[in-house]
């Protein structure tokens, strides 16, 4: 079952942010395209850098959201199916980033270290980066810590939302979003559900 606390916090946590930066919609063009952003290895990175032939994956994360990390027994948390979809992604031929726009957090959980070490723990085999001052973050309209945006080849925006239907168990999941999302587009097929709510802890911008 779906934790409703945590449901209910990240409806509330997200409603400032939806008016200040809007989301960007289907059929939109990916925002920041070339922007470079630091990887924890040092190396830098855009959008364009990591895009496939049949498009880009961007997830934006962090290292201490619950809905990414887990919450004990209560949660499993969606960050352990990250590299299950970046497998796949791969194998179709769409490159995938793993974001990190927490700038409220740098001298805290989200700091460059901390997220070596997370990349280097949960063995991410795509660049894990920092987004300076939420800076494409505000550019896609990214409200949470998971939200996904998925790209075509052309990189025009095909899916955005949530990884899937339950943050508690892997096990349980009913709907694969985004797993869903990826298959379809890569074997020429509209896809059914395009957008679906994010779900998860606001992004941290500095005010």
């Amino acid at each position: 079952m779906k934790n409703l606390v945590l449901s209910l916090i990240a409806i509330f946590a997200v409603t400032a942010v939806t008016a200040q930066f809007p989301t960007i919609e289907i059929g939109d063009r990916v925002p920041f395209q070339s922007y470079k952003m630091r990887n924890v290895d040092g190396q830098t990175f855009s959008i364009e850098d990591i895009a496939g032939e049949n498009g880009a994956l961007v997830i934006f994360t962090c290292n201490s959201c619950p809905f990414v990390v887990g919450r004990g027994d209560k949660t499993e948390g969606w960050e352990g199916r990250y590299n299950e979809i970046i497998e796949l992604a791969n194998s179709k031929g769409i490159g995938s980033i793993l974001v990190n726009s927490n700038s409220a957090k740098r001298t805290k959980e989200d700091n460059i270290s901390a997220m070596k070490n997370r990349a280097r723990d949960m063995e991410y085999s795509v660049p894990y980066v920092v987004d300076e001052e939420s800076k494409l973050a505000n550019g896609f309209g990214a409200r949470t810590t998971p939200h996904v945006f998925l790209f075509d080849g052309n990189l025009d925006l095909i899916y955005m939302g949530a990884i899937d239907d339950n943050v508690d168990s892997s096990e349980e999941v009913e709907e694969h979003y985004l797993i869903n999302a990826i298959e379809r587009h890569s074997e020429g097929k509209k896809i059914r559900k395009n957008t679906t709510p994010p779900l998860g802890c606001s992004i941290k911008r500095v005010k």
